[in-house]
């Protein structure tokens, strides 16, 4: 599935099967999650793409050869010298490369990727289910930590992300908060049921002052909603690659040694800690699936919030018969 232009439907197309340099993996794709990034890329929010381009970023597969099954995430190629690189932050690494964006990437039968940026894959995880951790869990699992420590964290945008990491973040003894859309007692219930104590809409205060608050939805209004909800010395983390305008807020909202940051990309100590922890939990992944050839439907689906939980291409029953959606 092709972008040709930004703000324009994907287009299905017949490519040369991509060819391997030195060091990279052919890998034939089973499952590629469907991320709010892809949203942005399409819609024209991230600039200068590689066009005309495949977009996808959490892609899983089976590597052409031997049959290792890996996942190849957003961060696909960073130049390991520069003074980000050499001190550990790699996601922030200027000269870097990205899967859907810089290369291309899931929305396919095939991709080739760096083979020093794949994962391997826990057990116990369907394609369709391991696909969500490489975006939506790792990008969860990093706003999390750099949250601090929370013992009470309010997540705003209960969607892909947040459905992960409130389950991360039940496992390690937090309390969770959950802020949805106003009215919204479908998308309430459902972070109910994975573990938040609260759940409500996200002008709402919550009952309790949060100790960090994350927002995943692109709403740049929620920064002075969640510093509303935060106590003193409390942090925001503003979780996505894009962002609407933050609008202008009073000093008082962010007096008090309250924090705004931002989370970039990945690094790949990420994917290892969060792939070996997924398990453990277990983390539960709730995936609606699509046809390769629906992704604009499933893009559509995303952008108007029209499923809990994450959003995934069934990439190897699209090429072998009917979607499990289909069958369904």
């Amino acid at each position: 599935m092709v972008l040709d232009e930004p703000r324009t439907p994907l287009r299905l197309a017949e490519l040369p099967e991509p060819v391997p340099a030195a060091g990279e993996l052919l890998v034939r794709v089973r499952a590629c999650g469907v991320c709010r990034t892809d949203l942005h890329v399409v819609d024209g929010e991230l600039e200068h793409p590689k066009l005309p381009l495949v977009i996808g970023h959490q892609v899983v597969g089976e590597v052409v050869g031997d049959g290792r099954r890996v996942g190849i995430p957003w961060l696909g190629w960073t130049d390991g010298d520069c003074r980000y690189c050499r001190a550990g932050l790699e996601n922030l690494c200027d000269d870097a490369r990205f899967t859907g964006y810089d290369r291309d990437g899931g929305y396919a039968e095939y991709a080739v990727a760096d083979e020093r940026y794949c994962f391997a894959l826990p057990d116990g995880y369907s394609d369709l289910e391991a696909a969500p951790l490489l975006c939506a869990g790792l990008i969860g699992y990093r706003s999390l930590r750099l949250a601090g420590d929370p013992g009470l964290v309010g997540l705003y945008g209960f969607g892909a992300s947040a459905h992960i990491v409130a389950q991360v973040a039940r496992h390690e003894g937090r309390r969770v908060f959950a802020f949805t859309r106003d009215g919204d007692e479908e998308g309430a219930s459902f972070a109910r049921s994975l573990g938040a104590e609260w759940a409500g809409g996200s002008s709402t205060l919550p009952p309790e002052e949060l100790d960090a608050a994350i927002i995943f939805a692109p709403v740049g209004a929620l920064v002075p909603a969640a510093l509303r909800a935060v106590r003193k010395g409390g942090t925001v983390v503003c979780a996505g690659i894009h962002m609407s305008e933050i609008p202008a807020f009073s000093y008082d909202l962010l007096w008090g040694e309250r924090i705004v940051r931002s989370v970039a990309n990945l690094t790949r100590r990420d994917g290892e800690e969060l792939l070996a922890l997924a398990p453990k939990v277990p983390i539960r992944i709730e995936v609606r699936t699509y046809a390769l050839e629906q992704a604009n439907e499933a893009l559509d689906d995303l952008r108007a919030g029209r499923f809990e939980g994450a959003a995934v291409l069934d990439v190897a029953t699209s090429r072998d018969g009917p979607t499990a959606r289909d069958r369904a």
